[in-house]
Parts: structure tokens; sequence; C-alpha cells
């Protein structure tokens, strides 16, 4: 049994880390405020960028030299993978459910003989994977865990899977990253940037008999060849904002749990604590009454 001193450092020593979770579930409370609002004012646009870029698909759907983000090399060979993850710790299984997203999707591109390249986006995703997948990892990028990400962060992250598109590295370029639904659920979530997935709401206006004709100036490849990088950009930074409000909220989850936990071991320790002191009291007691009874 631990003596008192043991149990008196133990629970001095379960108070203070129970200050520190506290004092992170707020931080991460107030930042994810924040991040939520971002996040979802975020999405809309995100949303309207590939309809339109839909749209203007289906205008040039048929013609030659369409571009690579949109149509993509032509072939299914060599598939990019850019897992997002934070830059630290302490949320639970949020950077995990995305690593174990993304072996899996490794795994099964492989038996399908497909060849895999992984573009790192956060030191959790880039320490984890240069474990194992050291040899798959064609670039990473880190910092992504700021008060604020500037657009800029997601236009460079677009900017190197163009030039890898561009010069034919790459065929297919898939997004892995913590889709945001609220403080305690975060979904993950596999999305297919390159080639382009024309969303089934532009499809069904293009056969739509109600369909509306636009005329487009410049012209729809030009606005194609303009929008399509634009785009790229646009949808990383939403899930760059997906991922931010995702760990906040994991976090504030987390530290909620880890305070309701020291609280109950704090309980439990003080309850042996006392019984402990009771139990050294009435042995004490004992041996007075022992020893007056003997003399």
């Amino acid at each position: 049994m631990a003596s008192l001193k043991e149990l008196r450092a133990r629970i001095g020593s379960i108070k203070s880390t129970r200050k520190i979770t506290s004092a992170m579930k707020m931080v991460a409370a107030a930042k994810l405020r924040r991040a939520q609002a971002s996040a979802e004012a975020a999405r809309p646009y995100a949303a309207a960028m590939r309809r339109m870029l839909g749209e203007l698909a289906g205008a040039t759907k048929g013609e030659d030299g369409a571009p690579r983000l949109l149509a993509g090399t032509g072939q299914d060979k060599v598939h990019l993978l850019v897992p997002m993850t934070s830059d630290r710790g302490l949320c639970g299984g949020f950077n995990a459910n995305v690593h174990r997203l993304t072996v899996q999707t490794i795994r099964r591109l492989q038996s399908e003989g497909k060849t895999v390249r992984l573009m790192p986006v956060g030191r959790r995703a880039l320490n984890f994977f240069m474990r194992d997948y050291a040899d798959l990892i064609v670039d990473h990028v880190t910092g992504t865990s700021a008060k604020e990400i500037p657009f800029s962060v997601a236009s460079g992250l677009g900017e190197k899977i163009n030039a890898l598109l561009e010069a034919g590295e790459i065929d297919v370029c898939t997004l892995v990253f913590n889709k945001f639904r609220n403080a305690m659920t975060q979904v993950p979530t596999c999305q297919q940037l390159v080639p382009m997935i024309v969303d089934d709401a532009s499809t069904e206006l293009e056969a739509s008999n109600d369909v509306a004709q636009y005329e487009f100036e410049p012209d729809e490849a030009t606005l194609l060849a303009m929008l399509l990088p634009r785009n790229l950009q646009v949808q990383i930074y939403a899930s760059l904002l997906e991922t931010v409000a995702g760990e906040n909220g994991a976090r504030m989850t987390a530290m909620d749990n880890a305070t309701r936990n020291a609280g109950r071991t704090i309980d439990s320790l003080t309850q042996v604590y006392n019984r402990t002191r009771q139990t050294n009291i009435t042995n004490e007691l004992i041996e007075i009454i022992s020893g007056a009874q003997a003399v």
C-alpha cells in the first residue's frame, strides 16, 4: 500500500494535470468558434466553384485539348495522396483516423497495381508516414496549426500538385482529411481533386430540357485554364479550414474527457488517502491503549 506521502504527491500531480487540461479545453473552445465559422463560410464558395466549373466542363465536353486539371492525363497509374493532419497532438483520434484511412487507400491502390505517392500536410502526418512509407513521400507541408491559415499555404500546395501533374509524374490526386461536423464528430473523407469530378447536379442540369444557354466571354477553354488552378487552391484551402476546425473540436473534446477523468482519479485517490490515514490513526491508538494497559 502506498504511503500517505506518496498519495499526497500523486493527488497533487493529478490536480496540476487537471488544471492544464482544463486550460487547454478552454483555449480549444475559443479557437473552435473562429475556426468553425471560417470552415462553414468556405463551404458555399467551394461548392459554387465546383458547380461553375462543372457547367463550363459540360459546355466544352467532347472538345480536344482539355486541361489536365479537368481531364487528367488520360491514365490511372500514379496516385498522389495528400493526407491532412495537425501539427500537434493531444486531440484524441483525430490524426489517427486520417492515418488509418490513408493506409487503407494505399494498400487498396497497391493491390490494384497502382503506384502511390504521398504529400503529407501537417507534422503528425509527416512523422507517421516517414516511419513506414518514407520512400513514397515526394514533398510535405507543415505549419498548418497556426491561429489563421493564410491562403498562400493552399496556393503553394496547389502549385506543387499542378507542377507534378504537368510534369506527368502523377495521374490522380486525392485529399484525405477530416470533414468537420461538430465538436465531437469529424468524418474522415477522401476527395478527388484531379481529374476533377463533375457534380451530379451539373450533369442533371445538362441533361435537362430546361437548361439555360450561356454565352461565355472569354471562351470556355480560356475560362477553364484560368479557373481550374484557382479551384484547386480553393478546394485545398476549404479542406485545410475543415482540418483546423476538426482539430480544435477534437482537442476540446479530448481535454474535456481528460479533465473529467482526472477529477474521478483525484476523488478515488482522496478516498484511499483518507482510509489509509484513518487506518494509521487507528493503529496508533491501539498501540497507545495497549501500552497503557500493559503498564
